[in-house]
């Protein structure tokens, strides 16, 4: 018990010196985008669903379980304007010690045309970001999980650099029967250790996000509800409300806050193998709409095949009129692609 307090304690001292925020305010952002094909057809994160696919322990440390042993998780992403990112990622385990994983996490802003104040092309320059991701998990029991993810940050735009670090803390549950699943994570909690000119160090992008998975029990359908930005209650800083004394609009303006909090997903599973996935998230779409032409922004959508050898995953968001991002992962497990070759 002494020891449960003392835990409480000090994620109460963590959480006493976090500032709520959201994107555009900090530096780092890049710890944010999606890389997973599966995790981005289901609106872009999800930290409850509990089974084999490696690629959820980056949204997840404690979901890092020993069914993920000895897997290689490859993903990559063609953004726009000629920007790529990607993620790499080996599990392994060990009944005695726990679960762990490391890879590497990249985003490539492609080469700029360099100038000077007048205007005359001097040349040219690269932008790039960087993190390692070394993650551990430990089951307290048959249900529950816990663990952290630590992450070292290299960022280089031009001739300024940063270092710094991140940590991810979370916690797993699913019942014996593997229809229920839920989770709850501290992302992004860290220091900026060296600015990129020398001045104060800037917040990085610290979020909460709780989330729960249930799997129907006569039929292949799983449904997810992800809450995002938990640490920070208003997400609504363009939402006008045109007449604040209407009790109308003052309800709608708190729905219209709690929806932006929420990302919902569903999976359709014919096959042990095989899985139809889409998303929707509220916040994207009302940030990113255009007015005259809504269209898909905010929903996404994916499949995927899982074998004995390998697993494939593509998913497609729609961000924007302009554009969608393409994912694609690959999960490999060379043990058994060497049994298969050595027989």
């Amino acid at each position: 018990m002494l020891r449960k307090i003392q835990y409480i304690i000090l994620l109460s001292l963590v959480l006493g010196t976090l500032n709520a925020q959201t994107g555009g305010d900090n530096t780092y952002e890049f710890l944010n985008l999606t890389h997973s094909g599966f995790i981005a057809s289901l609106g872009g994160t999800n930290v409850s669903i509990y089974n084999d696919n490696p690629n959820l322990t980056y949204d997840n440390p404690a979901l890092l379980n020993r069914s993920m042993g000895k897997s290689l998780a490859l993903n990559y992403v063609n953004y726009f304007a000629d920007i790529n990112y990607g993620c790499a990622l080996y599990s392994g385990s060990y009944s005695s010690a726990g679960n762990f994983s490391g890879g590497l996490i990249y985003l490539n802003y492609g080469s700029f045309t360099e100038a000077d104040a007048a205007g005359i092309i001097t040349g040219s320059f690269r932008a790039s970001e960087y993190a390692l991701l070394l993650s551990y998990s430990r089951e307290i029991n048959s249900s529950f999980s816990a663990g952290i993810a630590f992450k070292p940050i290299l960022s280089h735009l031009e001739k300024y650099t940063s270092l710094g670090f991140a940590f991810d803390i979370g916690a797993s549950y699913h019942n014996q029967s593997d229809l229920f699943s839920a989770g709850i994570v501290l992302k992004n909690v860290g220091l900026q250790l060296i600015t990129y000119t020398g001045g104060n160090r800037q917040k990085l992008p610290f979020e909460i996000l709780a989330g729960l998975s249930q799997k129907l029990p006569h039929a292949p359908l799983r449904f997810s509800l992800t809450l995002n930005h938990l640490e920070k209650y208003d997400l609504t800083s363009d939402y006008e409300d045109s007449d604040p004394g209407n009790n109308y609009f003052q309800s709608s303006a708190f729905l219209e806050n709690m929806l932006r909090h929420v990302t919902v997903s569903a999976e359709l599973i014919p096959y042990k193998n095989i899985y139809i996935s889409a998303g929707y998230n509220y916040r994207r779409r009302k940030e990113l709409q255009v007015e005259s032409k809504i269209s898909t922004v905010g929903l996404s959508w994916g499949f995927g095949v899982n074998t004995t050898i390998l697993n494939l995953e593509f998913g497609r968001a729609t961000y924007h009129l302009a554009g969608a991002s393409t994912h694609i992962s690959l999960t490999i497990k060379p043990d058994q692609l060497y049994s298969r070759f050595k027989k």
